[in-house]
């Protein structure tokens, strides 16, 4: 928390629209916030702000967040830094966290569940989380990964299959329970 008493946020968000409203959002709830779209500009107002707390979106038009991260890390060690994504996957997570994430958050996320993430407060996010719906569980999230992969194939279940590095039929089978 800065001296005036707000704490600062730099969203780093490539859509407009959405950083729009997140920041509305959380100015509401006391954040005082700042917009950055891509990469350089999230240096230069990194720079500028030195941000108590950061939400960073994984796919940047031009990069990616998880290369951000260490960047970021280096100019505010003590930062906390939330990558908010819309591909969620166990494996992103798992290299978002190596790289300097202090917590990861699949898109879209309710108000409360995102201060809290951002406040660092787990004990009232995990009893928000057991009622959230938006909260997904493994086999969603692998679903969802899967549905993104075969999309990126066009469709092509075979092809799908052999970067998964998986069998057609086994993958077919997943696709075919979605999960609540």
């Amino acid at each position: 928390m800065n001296a005036n008493g707000a704490n600062k946020l730099l969203v780093i968000e490539d859509d407009q629209s959405f950083a729009n409203i997140t920041m509305r959002r959380l100015t509401k709830h006391g954040f005082n916030c700042q917009h950055a779209a891509d990469a350089d500009q999230a240096l230069l107002a990194c720079r500028g702000m030195l941000p108590d707390y950061i939400l960073l979106d994984m796919k940047l038009e031009r990069s990616s967040g998880l290369t951000l991260l260490p960047l970021l890390r280096a100019i505010v060690p003590s930062a906390r830094i939330v990558l908010l994504t819309g591909y969620a996957s166990i494996a992103t997570a798992v290299a978002a966290i190596k790289q300097g994430a202090d917590d990861y958050l699949a898109k879209p996320v309710d108000s409360q569940t995102l201060i809290n993430t951002l406040l660092g407060d787990s004990s009232t996010q995990a009893s928000t989380d057991i009622v959230n719906d938006n909260v997904l569980s493994p086999m969603r999230v692998e679903w969802e990964h899967l549905q993104q992969v075969l999309k990126a194939n066009k469709g092509n279940i075979s092809e799908t299959a052999r970067q998964l590095n998986m069998h057609r039929r086994t993958l077919q089978r997943k696709l075919q329970k979605k999960p609540l």
